[in-house]
Order: C-alpha cells, then sequence, then structure tokens
C-alpha cells in the first residue's frame, strides 16, 4: 500500500487541528491556523505586549556616547 503524501501546513485540512502545545497566552490548545497560539485575538494580544514594552530581551546596557 502506498504511503500518504504528508499534509501541507497551509491546507484547508489542517487549518483547524488541533495541536499537542498550548496557547502561551490562555493555555488553551494551539490551532495549526494560528500557531501557537488557539486564535487571533490571543496572537493579537502577544503582538500588542511586545509593541508596549510588556516583553522585554534583557542586554547589556550601551555606553553612553556623549559622556567624556
Amino acid at each position: 500500500m502506498p504511503a500518504r503524501p504528508p499534509e501541507k501546513a497551509g491546507s484547508a485540512g489542517s487549518a483547524g487541528k488541533l495541536s499537542a502545545k498550548r496557547c502561551p497566552i490562555c493555555g488553551k490548545p494551539a490551532l495549526e491556523a494560528a500557531k501557537p497560539f488557539c486564535s487571533d485575538r490571543c496572537r493579537d494580544v502577544d503582538l500588542n505586549r511586545w509593541l508596549s514594552g510588556t516583553y522585554a530581551i534583557p542586554g547589556k546596557p550601551d555606553a553612553d556616547e556623549d559622556a567624556d
């Protein structure tokens, strides 16, 4: 029996399937269409947190170029 080809990530059949991972915002099962989130709403909440500065990646402070 020939093997079935894997479904493409953007195919219509996989758009609503649940993933084993959980949404990092609300904890519901993630959907393939909004991966790694469960919905567009949670994706937008995450984007807003990045844009508003709630999330930040720590780094070394820059040396002040004007300080002499």
